[in-house]
């Protein structure tokens, strides 16, 4: 019997995609209840539920981008700035993005509740933050559209909390941009197969 290959074709077309536009045919309906789908199905330890995600169109996206940029305008040396703003710009030209969330007080809830795990509790709620980013890059992108992830927490935290009106219990712990794909992504290198993988029969 031949093992099935079409998860693995998904993830095999899962890349990171920089050059993103917005000629996007799925409504923002349809897509928000497509991505709340996704994270509601991810795994997670102990059925926890942990990760929380906001999804944001239009200028919602925008003012999103613009926190960036005004939190990097203070951190980055002025003769730097230039080149980290036209990175910047081409995250604001994606469609839109999604801020993904760890509740804290669920996590804190689930210390509580299994003592015995209660500083692994943290950790795998990072293993859930990871499960849910897959499921729904991997999804975006079997839908023909391109994604990529950024890391700008905690510079940008508490005036992201303002803005979308963020529980205090929700830490940022990723940026997610997608949108139409104008430029493919390259060749993907991979390390030896031999320093990362063992087999004991």
């Amino acid at each position: 019997m031949e093992l099935k290959q079409q998860f693995l074709d998904l993830e095999k077309n899962r890349r990171t995609i920089y050059d993103l536009g917005k000629d996007v045919s799925f409504s923002q309906d349809d897509l928000y209840t497509y991505i709340k789908e996704l994270i509601k199905y991810t795994p997670s330890a102990f059925n926890g539920q942990t990760v929380r995600a906001v999804v944001l169109f239009d200028e919602n996206h925008d003012k999103l981008w613009d926190i960036v940029e005004d939190a990097l305008r203070e951190k980055v040396p002025a003769n730097g700035f230039l080149r980290t703003k036209a990175k910047i710009s081409t995250f604001r030209d994606a469609y839109a993005s999604i801020l993904f969330f760890t509740d804290m007080d669920k996590v804190k809830e689930l210390q509580g509740q299994f003592k015995t795990y209660q500083y692994e509790m943290y950790n795998w709620s990072e293993e859930g933050q990871g499960n849910a980013q897959f499921a729904v890059w991997t999804g975006l992108e079997e839908n023909g559209l391109g994604v990529n992830i950024q890391h700008y927490d905690p510079l940008i935290n508490a005036q992201v909390a303002s803005t979308f009106d963020i529980p205090d219990n929700w830490q940022l712990r990723a940026e997610m941009n997608f949108g139409s794909v104008n430029t493919p992504a390259g060749k993907k290198d991979f390390m030896d197969d031999s320093k990362r993988f063992k087999e004991f029969k």
